[in-house]
């Protein structure tokens, strides 16, 4: 599955940015969407995630400020991260789970890059 992500770019401390995910795959309807970050010298982390059903969960680090949504018609998750903050600064990539984990059908691809500025 190829996977497209975008909409990142260098923004200051407070500010707003959408990401959006394009995932080319017939089953995208019913497939569990995430995004991921992963800052310089850090592990990837899983800062949200939107089931078929668009069930939302989030990390506690971006809960009340980010939200996650999917338009099954484009194929297209969406990421709104509002009041921006410079430790939000990282690489965003989006992944998708049909059941047997992330990473397991798409690649990671090179990502979006998010850069806050204090």
């Amino acid at each position: 599955v190829q996977l497209q992500a975008s909409g990142g770019g260098l923004v200051q401390a407070g500010a707003s940015l959408r990401l959006s995910c394009e995932a080319q795959t017939s089953i995208f309807s019913i497939i569990t969407v995430g995004w991921f970050r992963q800052a310089p010298g850090k592990q990837r982390e899983l800062v949200a995630s939107i089931n078929g059903g668009s069930g939302a969960k989030y990390a506690d680090s971006v809960a009340g400020r980010f939200i996650i949504s999917r338009e099954n018609a484009r194929k297209t998750v969406y990421l709104q991260m509002n009041s921006l903050k410079p430790e939000d600064t990282a690489a965003y990539y989006c992944n998708i789970n049909a059941g047997g984990g992330w990473g397991k059908l798409a690649n990671w691809g090179q990502g979006t890059q998010v850069t806050v500025s204090s």
